[in-house]
């Protein structure tokens, strides 16, 4: 299934009328952007007038209501684990759409469909049809028969340049091996607007790249107060990153099992003792979803910590068994979900709860 991509323009009418009682004006505000192709020329010049949404009220001002009143009545299901998610089902054939404010994502198992969809949405809407999906929000998608590779090239090199670091020399690891941070180090203060900066830049890079989750999550604890040493090492994922151009790739399979992976650290915070939990989900070899932060709470055992982990990637596994539901591709077999301390799958198999374990069960 080849992914389409399309931007909707709303009709500029204008009217003027007499507003209701108890009724307020939304202000307007012209905005201009240039957009981009997925190698960084320019596409085209826009200019758009929008409502300050701001002063909107949820569920009275909202477009999304008019959009998916229109997708409804056309037969597409909104999912209720993704609300952005769509699906239409036919007699044998799918047809998805994914919703990001005014710009859509779609694709299905019949061209006929399809094809129908866009022309039913043109009529309906003044929509740009932009064809094959190749940049959208900052992921470059290049697309080929039985395969689909997703990067940031394009925003990691505007990153780079960005902070002055596109000469950068690269290194091998982003971390250090066994390297523990804390809020208050000794070293001297380092600009927290530049900081924060980098560590949102690096927050979004983790949407292709989920090797440097864990030291992404990482530095993200100090954006307040950082320190030069936490600057540092805000820096070194940035040359970490100019190593090579990776991506994710997606392959056509047969076999497409829902797998989860999870690990943690034990009382890895210096500052307040708490753990970090991490995941992974795979379907079939193709990862999907990824995740490391810091738990909520502070664990009294390796046990704990790792079950506490395991929680957390459960809880994301039957979130992803409803969407996968959703696109049509159920998980018939229960999700298995690694984990590699034996303490902690002996409660999962067996919740009996003793004397260094009841807080758990409160």
């Amino acid at each position: 299934m080849d992914e389409e991509i399309a931007s909707i323009e709303k009709n500029n009418t204008w009217k003027l009328v007499d507003l209701p009682d108890g009724k307020n004006v939304i202000g307007v505000k012209w905005i201009y952007k240039t957009k981009f192709k997925e190698d960084g020329s320019i596409h085209k010049h826009k200019a758009r007038l929008v409502a300050k949404v701001y002063s909107q009220q949820h569920g009275v001002d909202a477009w999304n209501s008019k959009i998916d009143s229109y997708f409804r009545s056309n037969g597409f299901e909104r999912s209720q684990s993704e609300p952005s998610l769509y699906v239409k089902k036919g007699v044998q054939d799918f047809l998805i759409v994914c919703l990001y404010v005014d710009d859509l994502i779609y694709t299905g198992t019949s061209l006929a469909m399809v094809q129908e969809f866009k022309k039913a949405m043109m009529e309906e809407y003044e929509m740009t049809d932009l064809g094959l999906m190749k940049y959208f929000l900052g992921i470059q998608v290049r697309q080929s028969k039985g395969e689909i590779f997703i990067s940031q090239e394009k925003y990691l090199e505007e990153v780079l340049k960005k902070f002055h670091m596109n000469n950068c020399k690269p290194i091998s690891t982003p971390l250090a091996v066994n390297e523990k941070f804390q809020l208050y180090d000794g070293a001297d203060k380092a600009d927290s607007k530049t900081y924060r900066s980098i560590v949102g830049s690096l927050i979004y890079l983790t949407n292709t790249r989920p090797n440097i989750v864990y030291p992404v999550s990482l530095i993200s604890r100090f954006m307040h107060e950082p320190s030069k040493l936490h600057f540092a090492v805000a820096k070194r994922i940035l040359r970490y990153l100019r190593t090579r151009k990776f991506g994710i790739k997606y392959v056509k399979e047969k076999e497409n099992e829902l797998v989860g992976y999870t690990d943690s650290d034990w009382a890895g915070s210096l500052d307040d003792r708490k753990s970090t939990s991490g995941y992974v989900f795979c379907l079939g070899s193709k990862i999907i979803s990824w995740a490391s932060k810091k738990q909520k709470t502070i664990s009294l055992s390796s046990a704990e910590v790792e079950y506490i982990a395991a929680t957390d990637a459960a809880c994301e596994a039957v979130w992803l068994r409803r969407i996968l539901s959703d696109v049509q591709q159920s998980q018939d077999d229960p999700t298995t979900i690694l984990c590699d301390n034996m303490s902690a799958i002996a409660m999962t198999k067996n919740p009996v709860f003793h004397a260094r374990s009841k807080h758990i069960e409160l």
